[in-house]
């Protein structure tokens, strides 16, 4: 017998997601309740210099209480593709357009709960370019060699899951970097 969905309600629409209720009947016959996250869908961006280094943005993250290391990403707007998200990201995050911009793959955030899918996109032959800002966003840009982001990596340095997956997924074309 599958799972099967037996009800599912609206709990809270908020602005950035939707969280909703979910009652389903499990194989062995008994009933659960899920709460899920519905997401929209966003993208992370990595982006390389012509001098080998990575586009990093720092930003306080208050769930944390700490000041991260991200690289950049965002929320993919009502009725936009996710490359043109990309294109838009990068360019309000770290001032820099991609003159090419590569689908690398995606992944879910945290299936668990959400329905968050991230798609991983890899910017070069950048430009500046900037766009304005998020006005709740305060960040800083950080250049960071491609041979100290993984050494800061298996250091444990850089604890935000999507930055670190989004390097996996990059991983061949940093290392034709090298």
């Amino acid at each position: 017998m599958p799972f099967e969905l037996l009800k599912s309600e609206l709990i809270y629409p908020g602005r950035a997601f939707t969280i909703r209720r979910d009652t389903l009947r499990l194989p062995d016959g008994r009933e659960t309740r899920l709460d899920i996250v519905e997401h929209i869908g966003s993208v992370v961006i990595v982006p390389l210099d012509t001098n080998g280094h990575l586009l990093f943005v720092r930003q306080y993250r208050h769930a944390t209480g700490l000041d991260l290391l991200e690289l950049p990403a965002g929320t993919i707007d009502e009725g936009e593709s996710p490359e043109a998200c990309a294109r838009r990201e990068i360019r309000e995050e770290t001032g820099m357009a991609a003159g090419r911009l590569e689908l690398l793959g995606g992944f879910y955030l945290a299936p668990g709960y959400s329905t968050e899918y991230m798609h991983v996109y890899l910017a070069n032959n950048l430009r500046f370019e900037p766009l304005e800002a998020d006005a709740d966003e305060f960040l800083s840009v950080e250049h960071i060699p491609l041979a100290k982001v993984m050494e800061m990596v298996e250091l444990g340095e850089i604890p935000d899951a999507k930055t670190l997956a989004a390097l996996l997924l990059a991983r061949t074309h940093l290392e034709m970097q090298k």
